[in-house]
């Protein structure tokens, strides 16, 4: 009897044991969602709004922590909260932890706002979910600052941290602006500060084929909340809660995989593929690494002839023996192929995308571009109007179809597509330049001097315009404008052959037929050497012609 009255207390206490696994059970997507919109704040200001998270409320008093960049500079900040009050912050009261990129401030209220819940970030493993929230910065398409939330996976959780003590990687899709939010995991519990999106500089885009598809790279950097919690006394928050003791251990892939990322991200592509390549050692079966080695492959130079294209494919292929049903790994691999001109296999790889997912827009913007490659432009048209359907919103998709009906000759139809992308946003310069191209083939040159004015105001370094632009000059009797957009265009990049083509057409016109065939020539070399065997040909045509 004693025996199981000394067994009963530990048998109860396995049961609570078991109760509280039970109760920590994952939440959906809506409800994460629903908890993150109540702790996330808009942290407003002047020059570098940002986001924040609601960590602690103390009789009227609210802390809130963000990024420290955020809140870098002395500014007029105000905080934002889930119901659109506004606080005022007294700058003075705000404090940063020594060299971490987090910081906290306060703000006062009698209304009484929910506080985050304090996960465990050293349980935040590759592969589990991760959500973000925050407040992007407002675009042409958005003016105003609307609260975003997206689901991600964890990509790596380093035991040492980078730079200011970035640690978790995750792949959820991310805006500049979100800086500062909360990182939570399935249980809606705060695990991270975001810090770091995968910005533009960090995409690869197809500009010389079709400048609207962007494949993201797929990293974003946070800090976890268990070095706010180690270090929250150098700030004087004291949040009740403990992080785990710190435990030293060897250097794991996770490791390796956050310094390879961090290494692509300063260029140092020798580095980071070295990284990568140790983090896949530990862990063969770390699809991530082979995804990022990828990019690094295709980035490995500036030179689209040196890319290793065929090592990226590759990698990618070992991500898709991993998982199979990895849409993005679909969608990387035929951006890829559309770089090596296989764009029958990029078809496929978009078509396997699609099939896993339907309504991925970027799936049917890579499809449109390898069709239109291959001719199919009315093939090209039904992709974007897909795209358009999912996103009414996708001025990209207007831009494209706007191309292609440019390509079938319904120059009117490709103007409707243009203007529908400006009304989108107002500084898309694809939009002014493929209005501008439909303008002048219906003859209309004063307004596609105005759409080409337009497109260089947004971009003074954009060689495209540049050489449209001279043309329509010199078609508009203004000789000495449309040599000067060309000279312009080689300045800004002197192996583009657009402007060359447009000296020798300028030449030839003047009567100086020698002239002509040199800069045509010029043209036909630099066609040539970037692979481009249609104007290549058309070109040394225009030579044969004026050599007889």
């Amino acid at each position: 009897m004693r025996f199981y009255y000394g067994l009963a207390p530990a048998l109860i206490g396995v049961s609570i044991v078991v109760v509280q696994t039970q109760v920590a059970v994952a939440l959906s997507s809506q409800e994460v969602g629903k908890i993150a919109k109540e702790i996330t704040v808009l942290i407003a200001s002047t020059n570098n709004p940002g986001s924040g998270v609601i960590i602690k409320k103390e009789g009227n008093t609210y802390t809130v922590i963000t990024a420290a960049h955020v809140v870098a500079k002395p500014d007029n900040y105000a905080i934002v909260t889930s119901d659109s009050l506004r606080y005022q912050v007294n700058y003075k009261t705000v404090r940063r932890l020594p060299d971490i990129d987090l910081a906290v401030v306060q703000f006062t209220s009698d209304i009484n706002y929910k506080v985050a819940k304090i996960g465990n970030s050293d349980q935040s493993t590759e592969g589990t979910i991760a959500y973000v929230a925050g407040f992007p910065k407002a675009t042409a398409a958005i003016s105003s600052r609307i609260y975003n939330f997206v689901e991600g996976k964890i990509s790596a959780n380093a035991s040492k941290a980078l730079k200011e003590g970035y640690a978790l990687v995750y792949s959820n899709d991310t805006l500049p602006g979100m800086s500062g939010g909360a990182v939570l995991n399935d249980k809606g519990e705060l695990i991270g500060i975001h810090g770091r999106a995968d910005t533009s500089t960090d995409n690869f885009k197809a500009s010389e084929i079709n400048p609207n598809i962007f494949v993201k790279t797929g990293f974003n950097l946070g800090i976890p909340i268990n070095t706010f919690l180690r270090l929250s006394s150098n700030v004087g928050v004291n949040l009740g809660i403990s992080a785990p003791p710190l435990v030293a251990t060897a250097p794991k892939a996770d490791d390796f995989y956050a310094q390879g990322v961090d290494k692509f991200r300063k260029g140092d592509y020798k580095g980071g593929i070295d990284n990568l390549n140790e983090a896949i050692r530990l862990n063969p079966n770390y699809a991530k690494a082979y995804y990022i080695r990828a990019f690094i492959r295709a980035a490995s130079s500036k030179n689209w002839q040196e890319k290793d294209w065929q090592g990226a494919i590759a990698d990618i292929n070992q991500v898709i023996k991993i998982n199979p049903n990895d849409v993005d790994a679909y969608k990387t691999r035929a951006f890829f192929r559309t770089q090596l001109k296989d764009f029958q296999g990029a078809i496929a790889d978009t078509n396997q995308a699609i099939k896993i997912n339907y309504n991925d827009v970027n799936a049917y913007k890579i499809r449109a571009l390898s069709r239109a490659q291959l001719k199919d432009f009315q093939g090209a048209i039904a992709d974007l109007n897909q795209v358009i359907k999912i996103n009414p919103n996708d001025a990209g998709g207007y831009v494209g179809r706007g191309m292609y009906r440019n390509q079938l000759k319904d120059f009117q139809g490709a103007i409707t597509d243009f203007n529908q992308a400006i009304k989108i946003d107002y500084n898309n310069i694809y939009a002014y330049n493929g209005r501008g191209e439909a303008r002048i083939n219906l003859q209309d040159l004063q307004g596609a001097l105005a759409d080409l004015n337009q497109a260089i105001k947004i971009n003074p370094n954009d060689v495209e315009t540049y050489s449209k632009r001279g043309l329509v000059r010199y078609a508009l009797g203004d000789k000495q404008g449309g040599i000067t957009d060309f000279n312009s265009a080689i300045k800004i990049k002197p192996n583009d052959p657009r402007a060359y083509f447009g000296l020798g057409f300028v030449s030839a016109k003047s009567g100086d037929k020698q002239g002509a065939i040199a800069y045509f020539q010029k043209a036909a070399n630099l066609y040539q050497e970037a692979g481009n065997t249609e104007p290549y040909q058309q070109t040394l045509e225009l030579i044969r012609q004026l050599q007889q």
